[in-house]
């Protein structure tokens, strides 16, 4: 699905959302000169696969978290996790580098990727900011409508304390 999609798909769900417009961004650090409504609730997003290439996670965090690889493995009972790369991220959810959201679990219709959501996203104001599957925009979502929508689409979705 494609940013135009996305936000057709969000409407006929009647799921409300709010949208912000920006330059290209591959990295967090590149959002800091765009004004947001809710930069508290910006997510920063790590596709990763274990050491067989069988399994793949996205590990979604606040912004100004870094996450520690080895732990989330420890804590979360999983294999040798490591980046996965370009040729993966396209093949599995569709996208480009820098694109990376839990929307992109969308066009992972084999529901290969488990979602790791930073419980955070929770607390009050309990929105979440994500790219369209394309990182010339952020959608503003409340966190239970995302997770509600990737599990009637099958996927599985972990909260967890990062």
């Amino acid at each position: 699905m494609d940013k135009r999609e996305i936000y057709g798909y969000l409407e006929s769900l009647r799921i409300h959302y709010e949208v912000t417009n920006h330059k290209a961004v591959y990295t967090m650090a590149e959002l800091a000169d765009v004004a947001f409504p809710y930069p508290e609730s910006l997510a920063k997003n790590l596709f990763v696969c274990d050491d067989k290439k069988h399994n793949y996670c996205l590990i979604t965090v606040k912004g100004n978290k870094r996450i520690n690889l080895k732990e989330f493995r420890r804590k979360n009972d999983t294999r040798h996790l490591s980046f996965a790369d370009e040729s993966e991220l396209m093949n599995v959810l569709g996208l480009a580098p820098g694109s990376v959201t839990p929307l992109g679990l969308l066009n992972d219709k084999d529901c290969k990727v488990q979602l790791y959501l930073d419980e955070e996203f929770l607390n009050t104001p309990a929105i979440i900011g994500v790219h369209p599957n394309d990182n010339t925009a952020t959608v503003w979502l409340h966190t239970k409508d995302l997770i509600r929508l990737l599990r009637e689409q099958g996927h599985n979705v972990h909260i967890i304390k990062i």
